[in-house]
């Protein structure tokens, strides 16, 4: 999946003042995105504040998202969840004419067994009319798909083309590009393992802060997929800062004051989340305007 590689972003879900689907603010960030260099982007993820987002708003998020970039990059779908029988329902009736790829976090919460995220998988891979990116981000979802679960699945069904790898652990994500079958996709799940992971054979990554920084960021994951090592890391320590620190009160808030900063969109979540505080929102503003030493 040719389409999948290199850097990938999953785009957020801006409101208005009155808590609404900010529409023109949406659009102008897929725009910003687009003209900074990504690759493709993540539709509905976790990122987007999809789990608290009605039918009707996923619907206008991924019209808009449609609209704004006019066919000009590949787009993947978020369908994740921990009730596999409605995600099975929602593959079977959703229009997916428009993406190219769906990405499925591992079920969250139930803390189900390995066999058990196995078959949820497999339910999946079963009813999807797309290729699937696995999601495994344990810190998220309380549980953790051991390398020996993702191998098992990506030789078990054809459309199981990638993961994107979150569990912090650099070790787990060699295993993985080590024993991975041939044209099995490894992606970080994290900014900040980017790099290693594409350095260590990975084919790049699905970002929070590639959004922010599209430029940048776009910079550095080619250089590294080129084997530029040297320079690829010296972008990636412009960066690191940043990196933490959007994480520093959940995510989105920290990325979404990122926009807020650079004027495109409130920096606005909607609970259980908080907006960024004001501390939080000044030492971001401090790492962006640090970054006038990056080249354009």
């Amino acid at each position: 999946m040719e389409k999948l590689k290199g850097t990938g972003v999953a785009l957020i879900t801006p409101f208005t003042a009155s808590g609404s689907i900010d529409v023109e603010a949406l659009k102008e960030i897929v725009s910003f995105t687009i003209e900074g260099g990504v690759d493709y982007l993540v539709v509905l993820g976790t990122t987007a504040e999809s789990v608290t987002l009605s039918k009707r708003e996923k619907q206008l998020v991924k019209d808009t998202i449609i609209e704004a970039n006019e066919g000009r990059l590949p787009l993947v779908i978020g369908i994740g969840g921990n009730n596999t029988a409605a995600l099975v329902e929602e593959l079977q009736t959703t229009d997916l004419s428009h993406f190219d790829a769906v990405l499925s976090v591992s079920p969250y919460y139930n803390k189900p067994t390995q066999e058990g995220i196995y078959q949820h998988y497999k339910a999946l891979a079963e009813a999807s009319p797309l290729p699937i990116i696995l999601y495994n981000v344990p810190g998220r979802t309380g549980s953790n798909m051991l390398p020996s679960t993702t191998l098992r699945l990506a030789r078990d069904f054809e459309n199981i083309v990638a993961i994107k790898e979150a569990c912090g652990n650099m070790v787990q994500v060699m295993e993985l590009i080590e024993q991975r079958p041939k044209g099995f996709l490894v992606l970080s799940g994290d900014d900040i393992t980017a790099l290693p992971t594409i350095l260590a054979g990975g084919e790049g990554v699905i970002s929070v802060i590639g959004q922010g920084l599209p430029s940048v960021f776009s910079q550095m994951v080619g250089l590294g997929m080129d084997g530029n090592s040297d320079e690829a890391y010296e972008l990636h320590y412009m960066m690191q800062e940043g990196m933490g620190l959007i994480f520093e009160e959940g995510n989105p808030a920290g990325i979404k004051a990122i926009f807020e900063i650079l004027g495109m969109c409130r920096a606005s979540v909607r609970l259980p989340l908080l907006e960024a505080s004001s501390g939080l929102k000044n030492k971001i503003a401090d790492f962006i305007a640090s970054l006038t030493k990056i080249p354009a």
